[in-house]
């Protein structure tokens, strides 16, 4: 009796059952364009083409899924919008045959700097 215990309670691995299996198949027949159409709408809504269906035909609607990224991507993209903007400056000072000033050459140098730390924290992150 105890061994019939031990082997209902031992665990044996391998993935966890589901609440509620899907087990039922069901077969839809389209054209070779609706086909098409079906899997680059699922593919836009970043979800399976089962899952895709199924959601149409229970809720009408098929709401698409978004990708969160992590807080350091978003202040790397932050960071690198905020100097192409100061780098455009400098730029466009440059190509109106405007000599760089002083301060210009400067803001420069600071950009550089702060474009070798973007890239060592990037470097990190990815690590």
């Amino acid at each position: 009796m105890n061994s019939a215990i031990a082997n209902k309670t031992k665990n044996r691995g391998g993935r966890p059952e589901k609440p509620i299996k899907r087990n039922q198949q069901l077969a839809v027949m389209c054209t070779t364009i609706e086909r098409k159409v079906i899997e680059s709408k699922a593919r836009t809504a970043n979800v399976s083409i089962s899952e895709f269906l199924r959601t149409l035909a229970m809720e009408g609607q098929v709401g698409r899924k978004i990708k969160v990224l992590p807080k350091e991507v978003l202040l790397f993209t932050a960071t690198l919008n905020h100097l192409a903007a100061n780098i455009n400056q400098i730029a466009k000072k440059r190509n109106q045959n405007n000599p760089l000033s002083a301060s210009d050459w400067e803001d420069l140098r600071a950009l550089i700097a702060s474009i070798k730390t973007l890239v060592t924290d990037i470097k990190k992150f990815l690590e």
